[in-house]
């Protein structure tokens, strides 16, 4: 061995004992330059590949972690199989990242090492999982990135629906707190978050008696939990409570639940998660929905950076349709919320209802009711079926509204029938086959007609005001 060599070799032994050390500290960011240096002189090192992989991931270039943790995992690196399976969570590939925390786990195994904690992450991927599949269809319209400590400044209640304030602000202390409290319209109850002895957030109420607060009560343990409890929204009804949980199977940080006040047994009733695109494996919170605009809000720190979050202003989906689609990409795409566009509905003009989101509105003050939003010309958009002038026009637009509907349950219907066709036996799907082939063509041969109605609707009630004139 050459004395260039030697050197070469020492040198390349102690970087790479540094970079370990560095690793092994948690210090990614400083280890992270000597394993780049070691990948590029031995690309097909599995270790090396394995290091800088996850010093990239934990340094947040996640993206560019996943062709080094590929290379390990090809040769059966351990962890490798670990970061791939966060990597693929992190970006909604539920199915591959269950995948790759099993291969985890087996591996664990044939080690005999504890493998209970990555079980209970392998069933929290598959509730993810099962989640996007569930995702429901919300029209998000408008989303507005702010510092964390100023989120409150995007929501603009109606009176009715009573107020938020940060904690700090409502019990004037200058300790800045990661909590809030929602007071109600009559401004005599209030809901919020507070510290415990245990340094844990848990959800309390008090009423007002005469002019003072009192009558502290922390909420029943089937709200409060082990973990942190944050965020409370009521709902006008003053029984259903919307509110942020760190614990309950959460996929990540603070999910949203929702719970009703059971006033005959005076209790609340299980809380219940919420489905995507709600939920997400980051934080999710300050779910307010206000009834006098029709609107609705929540804070989500997901693809923000530090520091950052985005406040997400959507139309309420009462009745919770799904997303009816077989298209896996548009699926994980709406889950997520990649772009808020992907929710809009055709022709709609979110404009009236964003300005809406920014108004006061006193209480006693009723909002037009909007049943639907249709386009008659720039500026012109109808909310009800009083709206049209043109008995024509109404018709074409009812017989439209009529032939939605009818497409959305034989889409229903179509894709419970194509599940069981996926589980059944071979006599439930030869028997199934043909009202399946059957349905798909009487949705293919409808599925535009609702658009050629609601042009001629469109052009009828544009020929009528003219003429009106």
């Amino acid at each position: 061995m050459s004395g260039m060599t030697l050197l070469s070799s020492v040198l390349t032994a102690q970087s790479l004992d540094q970079a370990k050390k560095l690793y092994n500290e948690g210090k990614f960011e400083e280890a992270k330059p000597a394993f780049e240096k070691l990948v590029e002189r031995t690309p097909g090192n599995s270790s090396y590949n394995q290091w800088y992989g996850v010093c990239l991931y934990e340094t947040g270039e996640k993206e560019k972690a996943e062709k080094y943790l590929r290379v390990a995992a090809k040769r059966n690196v351990q962890e490798a199989f670990r970061y791939l399976g966060e990597l693929c969570y992190d970006t909604y590939r539920f199915e591959e990242s269950e995948e790759m925390f099993q291969e985890y786990i087996d591996l664990l195994a044939k080690k005999k090492q504890d493998t209970l904690p990555w079980e209970q992450r392998l069933e929290q991927v598959k509730n993810a999982l099962r989640m996007m599949e569930k995702t429901e269809d919300v029209e998000i319209i408008d989303s507005l990135v702010v510092d964390k400590e100023a989120f409150l400044t995007a929501y603009k209640l109606s009176e009715e629906s009573g107020s938020l304030m940060l904690f700090s602000d409502f019990f004037q202390l200058s300790d800045a707190s990661e909590s809030t409290v929602y007071m109600n319209q009559k401004q005599d109850k209030i809901f919020y978050a507070q510290k415990t002895p245990e340094n844990q957030f848990c959800l309390f109420t008090q009423s007002k008696l005469m002019d003072k607060w009192g009558d502290k009560k922390m909420l029943p343990m089937t709200i409060n939990s082990a973990n942190n409890e944050n965020y409370p929204f009521v709902m006008s009804d003053g029984v259903t409570i919307y509110y942020a949980s760190t614990g309950n199977g959460t996929l990540g940080g603070y999910d949203l639940f929702v719970t009703r006040y059971n006033i005959s047994s005076d209790s609340y009733l299980v809380p219940e998660q919420l489905g995507m695109p709600f939920n997400s494996p980051s934080n999710d919170y300050m779910m307010v929905i206000d009834e006098s605009k029709e609107l609705g809000w929540f804070v989500s720190d997901r693809f923000q950076p530090e520091g950052k979050i985005c406040v997400y202003l959507f139309i309420p989906n009462p009745d919770r349709k799904r997303l009816l689609t077989d298209d896996l990409e548009l699926k994980r795409s709406r889950a997520a919320i990649y772009s808020i566009k992907d929710s809009w509905k055709a022709s709609a003009n979110y404009k009236e209802l964003i300005d809406l989101a920014h108004k006061e509105i006193r209480s006693g003050v009723s909002e037009v009711k909007k049943d639907f939003e249709f386009v008659i010309v720039d500026q012109v958009v109808y909310f009800s079926l009083d709206d049209f002038q043109s008995p024509e026009a109404r018709s074409y637009y009812e017989k439209a509204s009529a032939l939605n509907r009818q497409i959305v349950e034989e889409s229903e219907k179509l894709l419970s029938l194509r599940k069981s066709y996926v589980e059944g036996d071979k006599a439930t799907k030869e028997r199934l086959s043909s009202s399946i082939l059957t349905l798909e063509k009487q949705l293919e041969n409808m599925i535009n007609e609702p658009l050629v109605l609601e042009k001629k609707a469109r052009n009828a009630e544009v020929n009528f005001l003219r003429n009106k004139r």
